[in-house]
This record gives structure tokens, C-alpha cells and sequence, in this order.
């Protein structure tokens, strides 16, 4: 299979990422329809979100910033690249295997320091009980996220990209089987369904790693000079991760104090998370190993247009979503998950958390931009220092802000920490060399972009006001906001193109090239 190019590439991670997300919202309002913002719902979401935290810190967070572009330049130099992975396999395997261990036997500890507003009501033993059932899904989503650099680095993007959205389907299709069977204890059927995805997951992708020549097995974990070295860049690495996933915690425990707020922050977030999803992942799995490779030839040209490309097509795309997010999040939020147990007055407190985040939505991406040019060089550490400063900024918010605005603090706080660990990045990145200045293309567009986001802005206002109550009524709230939708994104791009933000035939022929 013949390696992609850097925009074929974020096509295709950005596809399959789209995939899962829409799975994701399926699964998301099936749930929200069924439990509402109720303890068992919340007691879900902090138990999921425990192995998705640690996947972070280990692997995808952590370990794949450090492995990836040292895998990478060893293909790029020839060298023994199949060894390196596998003793780093192993190693990692080791190493989750104690760990999922030692969090089993400390999970009561575990779900206090998540949410220590889950004391005293029957949220504290359901969490404990599903998160001791959930944890071992780090196991074998961090083996696919390491197999998935694996295959990154060598520019196959399809297995590894398609792996998320085995996990939405399971979960919906257990939603599903539980709804046909009138099961009573339908938390049972979705906590159990998450260790059955990480299987699924890393079987898909192992399998792609092996036909592309990395057969990866376990083994007893080999200490080579490689593996000291990759354990030395990747541990400020985890320490970075660790901060970023400490300011995911202080929002939970916020929102624990207030009740529904873990399902409101949790919706939000997956709002949000879709064009995070589709355009920073697209932009992260592919531009780190992009930009790991041409360091390593000495292109310095190259990877300067791998830089402005990369964050003229995150601006492109993320700009509209974030002012869609702001503008109409009322409409989005109640067309898709005002249903069943999850009613009005949720819906509006779920609203307005999304808006938060969508104002932050530019800084999350950017930073997917920026972050790769430091671990390309295996500067770990600057990275590490710039999230303690953000993790300070959102503690002082989050708590600070709480007994003035409740819960919606904790949004506040994600979204402002955003933007000062962006503001830290762009600073630290600035006295990198050539590759990492800003063209006169990209400084051109910028404000070309903004125009157009104004723009459909207006359009979007003017269409919510004539749809009016279409948006809010069972039989025409769902073509309404298609049509609300829809105009947002013809307005968008025809502005685009009518201002110069976009050339369509530029990514057309960059495609069809894959560059």
C-alpha cells in the first residue's frame, strides 16, 4: 500500500473521525434519552471517562509523542524500525498490564478524586463498580494507539483511523440490544461493552500493522538503549499529559456538586469534540510523523508548507464550527438530545456549556497544529511547562469561579486554559527556524476566513429567526435544523470563495496529488 500525501492524509483521518463522531451523537442521544442527566448516567460517564484519561496520559497523550518521531526517522533512515516497535509494544503492554492492576484494587480512590461529589448518594458504588468493569480498556486502546503510530508514521491512515469507530458502534449497538431485550439494568449493558470495543479495536488495527510488515507480539519487555532513550523524551510527555487530564478532573469535580452537570459538561463535549475530532486529530496523526520525517531529510522547505498548510486548513474548518457552536447551540442542542428523560430545562444547561466551548474550539485545534513541532524535535518538556501554567489558570477558574457561576465555571476554565496554552506554544515556537514561519499565503487568508465566518453568522441568525418554532416542534425539528445546518455551510463556503478565504480547486488538485 502506497503511503498518502499530507492533505490526502487529513482527508482520510478526518473522514473516519466524522464516522465515529456521528456514531458517537447516535449512541449519545440514545443514551441521554433513556437515562437523562441521573445518576446512572453520570455514574457512566466519570466510569468511561477513567480509561479514556489514562489512555491519554499513557499512550495517545504521552508515548505516541515520544515514539512516533523516533519510529518515523528510523524509516526514514533505514533503520531497524520492527525491533524498536516491538520491544516498545512490550514495554508499554508491562506496564499497562501493573497498572490495571494496581487500579483496580484503588478504585473507590479513583472515582473520589473524578468526582467527589458522588459521596454519600448511590453514584459513588455504581461508578466504582462500572469503572472497575470499564479500566482494562486502556489496555487495548493504548496497544492501538501505538499500533496506530505504527502505521501513521509509515502514511497508512485508513485501519487506524476507521479503529474509533468500532467503539461507537459497539456502544450503540448495545444501547440497542438492551432497549430489545426491556432490560432494567441498561448501565450493565453499556459499561460492559466498552472492554468488548477495545478488543475489537486493536484487533483491527494489529492485523493492518501486521500486513504492513510490523507483526507486533507479546513479549517479555527488552531495556534497550532505544527504550531508555524513548522513556526519557516520553516522560515530561506523560507529565503534560498528566496536567491536561488534571484540568479534565477539576471540571468533573465541579460539575459533581451540581446535579445533571457531568451529563451537561459530557454532551458539550461531545458537540465540541466533533470538529476537534475531525480536524486537530486529522492535523495531529498526520503532521507529527509528516514533519518527523522531513527534519530528519533536512527539509526545511518542506516542512515550513506542512506548518502553514496544516494550520491554514485547521482555520478553515474550525473557524465556522466554533461561531456555529456559539450562535446556535440552543437549536443543535435541543433538536438532538432533548428527548425521553432528557428535557427542556437540560437542554438549555447543556446550551449554554456547549457555546463556552465552542469559544474555545480555535485554541484546542491550534494547538494539534503546534504541538507537533516540538515533539518532532523531542522537546517534550517546554510543552510539559506551558500545561502547568494552563492547569494553574484552570484550577483558579474552575474553583474560583464556582461559588460566583456553579458548574459553568468548569467550561469557562476549559476554554480559557485553551487559549493560554495556545498563546505559550505559539510564543515558545517562535525561535524554531525556518519551518515554523508563517507565509505570506497564510497571513493573507486569516482575516479572509474571519470575514466569511461574519458572514454566515448573519445567515445563521436570519435562518433561526424564520424557522422559529419549526426548530422546536416533534414533526419539523429535525428538517429545520438540517436546513439551519445547511445554510450555515453554503454560506460559509460560497462566502469563502466569493473573499479568497479558500481556493477549492488548490485542494482539489493538492488531492488528487497527495500533497
Amino acid at each position: 500500500m502506497k503511503p498518502i500525501g499530507l492533505m490526502s492524509g487529513f482527508l482520510t483521518v478526518g473522514v473516519w473521525t466524522l464516522l465515529s463522531r456521528v456514531l458517537g451523537f447516535a449512541r449519545d442521544i440514545v443514551i441521554a434519552a433513556k437515562l437523562g442527566d441521573g445518576p446512572v448516567a453520570e455514574a457512566f460517564v466519570v466510569a468511561f471517562s477513567l480509561p479514556n484519561m489514562f489512555r491519554r496520559f499513557f499512550a495517545e497523550g504521552a508515548f505516541n509523542m515520544a515514539f512516533v518521531p523516533m519510529f518515523a526517522k528510523k524509516l526514514e533512515a533505514g533503520g531497524d524500525a520492527k525491533t524498536f516497535a516491538q520491544d516498545a509494544f512490550s514495554g508499554l503492554a508491562s506496564v499497562l498490564v501493573v497498572f490495571s492492576f494496581i487500579a483496580h484494587l484503588i478504585m473507590p480512590w479513583l472515582v473520589l478524586a473524578m468526582a467527589s461529589g458522588f459521596v454519600g448518594d448511590e453514584r459513588f458504588p455504581l461508578a466504582v463498580s462500572y469503572g472497575r468493569i470499564a479500566f482494562p480498556y486502556i489496555f487495548f486502546i493504548s496497544l492501538t494507539a501505538l499500533l496506530s503510530g505504527v502505521l501513521n508514521a509509515g502514511g497508512r491512515f485508513v485501519a487506524a483511523a476507521a479503529a474509533p469507530t468500532l467503539l461507537n458502534g459497539v456502544l450503540l449497538g448495545s444501547t440497542i440490544l438492551a432497549e430489545s431485550m426491556g432490560t432494567d439494568d441498561f448501565g450493565a449493558f453499556l459499561i460492559w461493552s466498552v472492554p468488548v470495543a477495545g478488543i475489537a479495536q486493536m484487533a483491527m488495527v494489529w492485523v493492518a500493522a501486521s500486513r504492513a510488515g510490523f507483526r507486533l507480539t507479546f513479549s517479555r519487555p527488552r531495556i534497550t538503549p532505544d527504550i531508555k532513550r524513548l522513556a526519557r523524551i516520553a516522560g515530561p510527555a506523560m507529565l503534560a499529559g498528566g496536567v491536561v487530564q488534571i484540568n479534565l478532573v477539576v471540571g468533573r469535580q465541579v460539575a459533581s456538586y451540581f446535579d445533571g452537570a457531568i451529563q451537561y459538561l459530557n454532551l458539550a463535549d461531545r458537540l465540541y469534540q466533533l470538529p476537534l475530532g475531525v480536524v486537530a486529530i486529522a492535523i495531529g496523526v498526520v503532521l507529527l510523523p509528516d514533519l518527523s520525517r522531513r527534519l530528519a531529510a533536512g527539509d526545511a522547505t518542506g516542512g515550513r508548507n506542512a506548518f502553514n498548510r496544516a494550520t491554514e486548513f485547521a482555520l478553515l474548518l474550525t473557524m465556522p464550527a466554533a461561531v456555529a457552536l456559539v450562535v446556535i447551540a440552543h437549536p443543535i442542542v435541543s433538536v438532538l438530545f432533548q428527548h425521553g428523560a432528557f428535557g427542556p430545562k437540560a437542554a438549555a444547561s447543556t446550551a449554554v456549556v456547549t457555546a463556552i466551548y465552542g469559544a474555545g474550539l480555535p485554541a484546542f485545534v491550534l494547538q494539534k497544529v503546534l504541538q507537533p513541532l516540538f515533539f518532532a524535535r523531542h522537546d517534550t518538556r517546554s510543552p510539559f511547562y506551558y500545561a502547568l501554567v494552563a492547569m494553574v489558570v484552570n484550577a483558579v477558574i474552575a474553583f474560583g469561579g464556582a461559588l460566583l457561576i456553579g458548574y459553568v465555571a468548569a467550561a469557562w476554565a476549559t476554554t480559557l486554559a485553551g487559549w493560554a496554552m495556545l498563546v505559550q506554544l505559539w510564543r515558545g515556537s517562535r525561535g524554531m527556524g525556518e519551518e515554523v514561519r508563517v507565509d505570506a499565503r497564510l497571513k493573507r487568508r486569516v482575516g479572509r476566513i474571519m470575514l466569511a465566518c461574519l458572514i454566515m453568522a448573519g445567515c445563521l441568525l436570519g435562518t433561526e429567526a424564520l424557522l422559529g418554532d419549526a426548530l422546536y416542534s416533534p414533526g419539523l425539528r429535525y428538517p429545520a435544523l438540517l436546513l439551519l445546518i445547511g445554510v450555515g455551510i453554503v454560506s460559509y463556503f460560497a462566502a469563502a470563495q466569493a473573499v479568497g478565504a479558500a481556493s477549492f480547486s488548490e485542494i482539489r488538485r493538492s488531492v488528487k496529488r497527495g500533497g
